[in-house]
């Protein structure tokens, strides 16, 4: 159960000019941000697909034998070794819930505006490091997908599409979504799916996609989540199937109960990451996520 928190309806136009605004603010965030402390740390941990052939040179003491190019050193006359470059640009989606359950948030800010920034922040890395990228956005169902390409102008269009879609449904299918993507992406690339992960039997998916793709889960969700002792009486809502009960979170009982729940189900979760070899990014509503996102990427770095 969820207890929601609601923006007021607001005209379509009204709702555009909010739209553009918020895009000019986190284009202007996060460009910062990317230039002072995501774009160094995201070229060395997300690495090219291989090696392409680039020259020849001659042999200096040091070389790797294992690189000489027998058939010029036999024209040559003289040893020369074989360089390679890394093959650069890589493919980056943005898997997005776009369920109703990610319209939650008691502190700042509400989780998908969250993701909003955090989907900015990986798109303009991705394209400052000249990569293409791409969005898909889901709910129970696959709501739309826009292909991966190139510049600042498709990042953009990205995050307008974030702030601005109204999905169809309300339900969380994430294995739908991450079986949508891999039937279509031909090649290796960095799926970054950027949800609460209030879903259940993703063990399969999550496990075909990241023996195929680089998969990190951006794990968001908000302290009510875990923890509402002393709110008293509240209403709670199921965010996706509308659903309401009266809890007294002032029971010690009911409190213990809930507590115990969302203890085991994140543990549970934490080691079906682990089992799959997958490092997620845990983000909180009331937390930094630059500071979270930041403790990733140092931590891949070092395993790089």
């Amino acid at each position: 159960m969820k207890l929601l928190k609601f923006k007021p309806k607001e005209s379509e136009e009204e709702r555009l000019r909010e739209i553009l605004r918020k895009v000019r603010k986190i284009d202007i965030a996060t460009r910062k941000v990317v230039q002072d402390v995501f774009s160094g740390e995201y070229h060395s941990v997300f690495r090219g697909r291989g090696m392409d052939f680039s020259e020849v040179r001659e042999y200096q003491p040091g070389d790797d034998v294992r690189t000489i190019d027998w058939n010029v050193t036999a024209r040559m006359g003289r040893p020369y070794v074989k360089l390679f470059e890394e093959e650069r640009e890589l493919t980056v989606v943005i898997a997005a819930d776009m369920s109703r359950s990610s319209v939650f948030g008691t502190v700042n800010e509400i989780k998908r505006d969250i993701a909003v920034e955090i989907a900015a922040l990986l798109a303009f890395s991705a394209i400052a490091n000249n990569d293409v990228v791409g969005l898909l956005m889901f709910t129970n169902d696959v709501e739309k997908y826009i292909p991966p390409e190139k510049g600042k102008q498709h990042a953009l269009r990205i995050i307008r599409e974030l702030l601005g879609f109204q999905p169809t449904h309300a339900k969380t299918d994430i294995s739908k979504a991450l079986q949508y993507l891999y039937r279509i992406l031909i090649r290796s690339s960095i799926v970054i799916v950027i949800s609460d992960f209030l879903d259940e039997d993703i063990f399969k998916p999550l496990s075909l996609m990241a023996k195929k793709h680089d998969l990190v889960p951006v794990v968001i969700s908000d302290p009510v989540e875990r923890k509402f002792k002393g709110a008293g009486v509240v209403i709670l809502e199921d965010a996706e199937t509308g659903e309401t009960i009266a809890v007294d979170t002032s029971d010690s009982d009911v409190y213990r109960q809930f507590e115990a729940e969302t203890s085991a189900e994140f543990e549970q979760q934490k080691k079906l990451f682990g089992s799959l070899g997958i490092d997620p990014i845990y983000i909180s509503t009331d937390q930094d996520y630059v500071k979270a996102l930041e403790l990733f990427f140092k931590k891949r770095k070092r395993s790089v």
